[in-house]
């Protein structure tokens, strides 16, 4: 029997959102993404292990500011949440804290939440240490796990967590 999960991303813009959901979906990357226009959705379906069998609704919500009120539309009914900062900038990890509140206040009651320090391949660049994001992450009761869209390094474990937790 196949299951059906409503999975939907939130970060602010650039931080890798769609290009995690195309390595995870397409096992490709491309370099010059275009922003995503309110929102773009995406499906994958995939077997665990233990035979179990998913198919992934994935709700790609654009970041930027204008396009922000339309998230909820996105997140209502969902069954999990990835939420996306970029381990290169800081202020991208206090826009993800204020994303999960709003989730968490406005969300659906039951929904499991990832979090995802992407660009994990830049590490000469990093502003947001491995120990920060993980100690949030644990705070809020999250899975947790830095990735890197260019490289694929954990985007398949951090999609396929969502069915462990």
């Amino acid at each position: 029997m196949m299951r059906e999960v409503k999975l939907v991303l939130l970060g602010e813009a650039g931080v890798g959102k769609s290009s995690l959901v195309l390595r995870f979906v397409s096992d490709r990357f491309e370099f010059n993404q275009n922003s995503t226009i309110g929102a773009s959705f995406m499906s994958k379906s995939f077997t665990l292990s233990n035979g179990e069998t998913f198919k992934y609704q994935i709700w790609d919500t654009a970041g930027q500011e204008k396009y922000k009120a339309l998230a909820p539309m996105y997140y209502r009914g969902s069954h999990a949440a990835l939420v996306v900062y970029d381990l290169t900038s800081e202020q991208s990890f206090y826009s993800l804290q204020r994303w999960v509140k709003e989730l968490q206040q406005y969300g659906p009651p039951n929904i499991v939440i990832a979090i995802a320090g992407n660009k994990c391949d830049l590490v000469d660049a990093r502003e947001v240490e491995t120990k920060t994001g993980k100690d949030y992450a644990e705070s809020i009761d999250a899975m947790f796990a830095e990735v890197s869209a260019l490289t694929s390094e954990n985007v398949a474990h951090i999609f396929e967590a969502n069915q462990h937790k």
